[in-house]
């Protein structure tokens, strides 16, 4: 296995063919890297780029996000799932803007003190932010490694041996290895895809042991599959949230339950309860009086 031909070769067609993503911007902020990194997170980048752009306008600094509330940020996200990574980025914003001046920290200490960011989040901003040699692990990368070096159909579970794999073939030098972990993302979001492999036009087709030794069904056990999101818990919650965002102050407890249970099932009740309480245990949503609103 040519390791120092993967990240060569890599590099190279990232060079040619890397998406022409906003937060990739070599003069953008570390405050927009760390704002695209909570919002990429178990999202695609198709749903992140309007939001991203419309954060970034709003709120171009730490301390810009920090003065608004933070039921402002909830409201912003919008649709992006995972709600709570507002909470956590505002919170993250009033963090850097008390503890370091409004600047973002290279330190991955620093930055894993921050609410909401963990040792991949904290390793990928030290690294695309400020071109810090780290090796940066997401479900691509680890794809593209199962692949290309193991001879694996797929990646498995994460393990602590992903970031050793990752870090074996990064480059030496800070600049190489920042592109070469933006590169091995890259391959795998839009060539060394999950289901269907492009790899007639891989750059690294030639150095995979997946395809050298003819394609082997040999992925791991998967995972369980989530269950499904029409009538779910996930979706009553859903409601709830769309219909405080919408609305300019608080909103009666009444007519969020009924939001929770529309088209969902009649006598649905005790899931909008569900919903509601889940919601007030995640600090998404506040009691005022007999209403609720965001924070």
């Amino acid at each position: 296995m040519d390791r120092t031909g993967i990240a060569d070769e890599l590099n190279a067609w990232f060079s040619r063919e890397a998406r022409p993503l906003p937060w990739r911007d070599p003069e953008i902020s570390p405050w927009a890297v760390l704002v695209s990194e909570f919002m990429l997170q178990q999202t695609q980048v198709e749903r992140v780029l309007p939001r991203w752009v419309a954060w970034m306008e709003r709120w171009p600094t730490p301390s810009a996000l920090a003065a608004d509330p933070p039921g402002e940020a909830v409201r912003a996200w919008d649709r992006l799932g995972y709600p709570r990574r507002a909470l956590w980025l505002h919170q993250a914003a009033v963090e850097i803007t008390e503890r370091h001046g409004d600047q973002v920290p290279s330190d991955i200490d620093a930055l894993l003190a921050l609410t909401g960011v963990g040792p991949y989040t904290a390793r990928a901003v030290a690294t695309f932010a400020f071109g810090e040699r780290h090796p940066v692990v997401d479900t691509n990368t680890r794809r593209v490694i199962a692949r290309a070096v193991h001879g694996r159909a797929a990646a498995g579970m994460p393990a602590a041996r992903d970031l050793d794999d990752m870090a074996e073939l990064l480059p030496n030098t800070p600049a190489a290895a920042a592109v070469f972990n933006a590169a091995a993302m890259e391959l795998g979001a839009i060539v060394c895809t999950a289901r269907a492999p492009r790899c007639g036009v891989c750059p690294i087709a030639q150095l995979c042991e997946w395809r050298g030794s003819g394609y082997p069904e040999n992925a791991p056990t998967k995972r369980p599959k989530q269950a499904r999101f029409e009538g779910s818990d996930r979706q009553a919650r859903g409601r709830v949230m769309a219909a405080l965002r919408a609305a300019e102050g608080p909103v009666a407890r009444a007519e969020l339950l009924a939001a929770a249970v529309s088209d969902v099932g009649p006598g649905d009740s005790a899931q909008a309860e569900r919903a509601v309480a889940s919601l007030l245990s995640d600090g998404l949503v506040v009691v005022t009086g007999d209403a609720l609103r965001l924070p």
